[in-house]
């Protein structure tokens, strides 16, 4: 098993770059989190790798830190998500944003994934909610992340509210109710003065 390497970047795209270590060019696919911190080409880096072997295929994934290698290997260890599956989902949410979603069983947020169905995102956070939840992972429900959900409005307001006192899940229910009522058209504002009447 390769764990990590170092060498420069000859060759990068948003999801895959090529390393070259010792002479040899290791093609390695990335996550969009990783490739947005990679230097310039012809710089030395050092990439986290999981080498994923098929039958017809050995490829190289790569990530800039151990935390999201360590996310990655959670992910495919999940029942129906493969290696492909687990970098788009770390390509559209960060490491903290995933997690948070999973602690915060926000099925919405990883829902909204490309190629994640509501079965499979049901799965991801039964299977890893408390597997984070022992390792000393917590969720921030005072630190909204805006990009989790399909309704940033929504998330924003609903923040709002629980800050003020009000428990989460009527909080939740009333910003529902409210939508459904009036629309997705709300300001964060207007949602919350609706729900504190």
């Amino acid at each position: 098993m390769i764990a990590y390497i170092s060498g420069k970047i000859t060759h990068k795209e948003p999801t895959l770059v090529i390393l070259e270590a010792n002479g040899v060019g290791y093609e390695i696919h990335l996550s969009l989190y990783t490739s947005t911190g990679l230097p310039k080409l012809g710089e030395p880096f050092k990439l986290y790798t999981y080498q994923h072997i098929r039958e017809d295929a050995q490829t190289l994934y790569g990530f800039a830190d151990l935390d999201e290698k360590n996310l990655f290997l959670d992910l495919i260890g999940v029942s129906g998500i493969g290696p492909n599956t687990a970098l788009t989902m770390l390509s559209t949410l960060t490491p903290v944003e995933l997690r948070q979603a999973i602690l915060m069983e926000n099925i919405r947020a990883i829902q909204a994934i490309k190629g994640i169905g509501s079965k499979t995102a049901q799965r991801v956070i039964l299977e890893l909610r408390d597997k984070m939840k022992k390792a000393g992972i917590m969720a921030q429900a005072d630190t909204p992340n805006y990009r989790m959900s399909i309704n940033p409005v929504r998330d924003e307001a609903l923040a709002a509210l629980v800050t003020l006192g009000i428990p989460k899940p009527a909080a939740e229910k009333s910003l529902d109710t409210i939508l459904k009522r009036e629309g997705e058209e709300l300001s964060v504002e207007q949602l919350i003065r609706l729900a504190l009447k």
